[in-house]
């Protein structure tokens, strides 16, 4: 009779894992791993240790500086902070005005949640900023990680994983990674944020949204699907 029960257990388990393993495979791939690489760049910027690519990729940034270069990133640094908080407002008022809760509660949580997440992680670890040379956009604020990345990083992910049911999710995940990428560089082209901290941003924003998305849509297969109404019998 053990044996039995102790069978069946064990089919029932494997049935289950085979059901959702891929999507705990998933999880771990899209909050583990950020989770793991903000552990491992925080525990250096904690310990005061440096990164070997901060100071070269710098170096490099400031030697490419000219005229042309610091109008365009000045103007992608302020989308990366001004344009985004504008973006996020409108996306969260369109998503009330449709009714939609779900995706408006997740917006919400994701993006405050984030700004918050930054400001305290900003005041635990206290990292000073860069001063390798006087900046055209001075900053006054602690370095760890970059609010314009992880801000901007928090908006690809929620806009990714919002349109992933959809065809135009492969656009959305060129056109926003790319963003995102450039509102990085902006911050280490105008010398505000060492490289570690744009990396820290990043690892973060992902971690956090991800576990956002998956707390806030549990048990629904993906957003704008919306459940039928039980019929009474």
């Amino acid at each position: 009779m053990l044996v039995k029960v102790l069978a069946e257990g064990v089919r029932l388990i494997g049935h289950t894992l085979r059901r959702i393993g891929w999507r705990m495979g998933l999880l771990f791939v899209a909050i583990g791993l950020p989770m793991w690489g903000f552990a491992e760049l925080g525990e250096e910027v904690h310990e005061s240790e440096s990164f070997v690519f901060d100071t070269p990729l710098l170096l490099h940034a400031q030697a490419a500086s000219g005229p042309l270069l610091d109008q365009a990133f000045l103007k992608i640094t302020w989308a990366g902070y001004q344009g985004v908080i504008v973006f996020n407002s409108v996306l969260l008022a369109v998503l009330l005005a449709l009714r939609r809760w779900r995706e408006a509660t997740f917006v919400g949580v994701a993006v405050v949640g984030s700004a918050l997440l930054n400001l305290a992680t900003k005041q635990a670890f206290g990292r000073a900023r860069p001063t390798l040379w006087e900046s055209i956009s001075p900053e006054d604020t602690f370095s760890f990680p970059s609010g314009h990345a992880m801000g901007s990083m928090t908006l690809v992910t929620v806009l990714v994983l919002l349109t992933w049911g959809t065809r135009g999710r492969w656009p959305v995940l060129t056109v926003t990674a790319l963003f995102a990428l450039l509102v990085g560089l902006s911050r280490i082209y105008l010398g505000v944020h060492y490289p570690s901290d744009i990396l820290g941003g990043w690892t973060a924003a992902i971690a956090w949204t991800v576990g956002v998305y998956a707390a806030v849509f549990r048990g629904h297969r993906r957003p704008w699907k919306t459940p039928e109404t039980p019929q009474p019998d």
